[in-house]
């Protein structure tokens, strides 16, 4: 997709203005509000905590918001993960970024998955939001990518997504970082999903190029904290 086939308020749209940083103040989350509000983006992406600070600064906009469960790792159990969901949902969030058990995946306890997936996404539904599944692919091999989408697909997830931004490995100098949203598992994952998941490219994306870029290879939603930036690199570029 090139800067001429999309307009300002539709790439937009595809942010989800995340405001996740374990350090973040509730300044910082006042501050990131403001910001997702002024710029009309599609969420903002807070944590639970934060939820009651979001929608009073977002209410009366058209921006939503949207908060994490189990962040970042995954690790709590399938009931804690549908109490939080709910929770959130009761106190006003209206989308909600779960990150699946990474150990059950890389274990292939698909059941296990399954289940996991189906009774959060239940509860989601049930309760008026929608829900994205957090892959966290810098952990997995594409064989595991392709099952965690037919598993989403299975039970009709909203969105399935690329990472927290947090997933770090540790590299062959000692280093930990991530990659986030590749190229290759942004295919990967539009290729395996059914048509109508949406995919979610989060970790990385830090330029318009960038940006543009995952939209190209499929992606609708876009998770980013460089959200000001891209968007006024957008708009300096001519995109109106």
């Amino acid at each position: 997709m090139t800067a001429e086939q999309v307009t300002l308020q539709e790439l937009a749209k595809m942010f989800d203005h995340s405001l996740l940083h374990p350090t973040f103040t509730d300044q910082d989350i006042i501050d990131g509000c403001d910001l997702a509000r002024r710029y009309n983006v599609a969420t903002a992406c807070v944590k639970p905590y934060a939820i009651p600070i979001a929608t009073e600064l977002l209410d009366g906009s058209d921006v939503k918001v949207c908060a994490v469960a189990a962040f970042p790792h995954g690790n709590t159990s399938i009931n804690m993960k549908v109490r939080e969901a709910e929770h959130s949902i009761q106190r006003g969030a209206e989308e909600i970024d779960v990150v699946v058990n990474a150990g059950k995946v890389l274990g292939e306890k698909w059941q296990y998955v399954s289940d996991e997936v189906q009774a959060i996404n239940q509860a989601v539904v049930g309760n008026g939001a929608l829900l994205k599944v957090i892959f966290e692919n810098d952990f997995l091999e594409d064989q595991h990518i392709i099952r965690l989408c037919d598993i989403c697909s299975q039970h009709q997830v909203a969105f399935i997504k690329t990472s927290t931004g947090y997933g770090f490995v540790k590299q062959k100098k000692g280093m930990y970082t991530y990659h986030g949203a590749t190229d290759h598992h942004l295919k990967l994952m539009r290729n395996h999903a059914a048509e109508s998941v949406q995919v979610k490219a989060a970790g990385g994306v830090r330029t318009l190029d960038d940006a543009l870029r995952v939209r190209d290879l499929g992606a609708t939603r876009i998770g980013a904290s460089a959200t000001q930036s891209i968007l006024k690199e957008a708009a300096a570029r001519g995109i109106e």
